[in-house]
């Protein structure tokens, strides 16, 4: 009965992993001031919404391979992502783009 339990646990977490991949990447907490050191080093940045699976409003700044999270509300912040909105990461479109074809047009004989 236990190794059934244990399997069944695994087998329905493996299936939240799979259905709600971004589940564990959520901010928890977020900060209330960033120094402007901070904000010159900045990668890119995401703003999570409040919606889903996350249930906190932030802005996810990525240093070095690191996440900070901020409260959206920071002046400073604001300001910052107006002047920097080229390092928001773009979404990807989904599928494969379809290509143009050449309409090539047929030289008319001279007669």
């Amino acid at each position: 009965l236990v190794p059934f339990v244990s399997m069944l646990f695994l087998t329905l977490l493996l299936l939240f992993l799979a259905l709600f991949p971004g589940a564990f990447n959520c901010c928890m907490k977020i900060s209330d001031e960033i120094p402007k050191g901070i904000l010159r080093r900045v990668e890119r940045f995401e703003i999570q919404k409040a919606d889903g699976l996350c249930h906190l409003e932030a802005v996810i700044l990525y240093i070095e391979g690191r996440k900070f999270c901020v409260s959206p509300r920071i002046r400073k912040v604001k300001k910052w992502m107006k002047k920097n909105k080229h390092k928001v990461p773009r979404k990807k479109p989904h599928g494969r783009k379809q290509r143009r074809t050449k309409v090539i047009k047929k030289k008319e004989k001279k007669q």
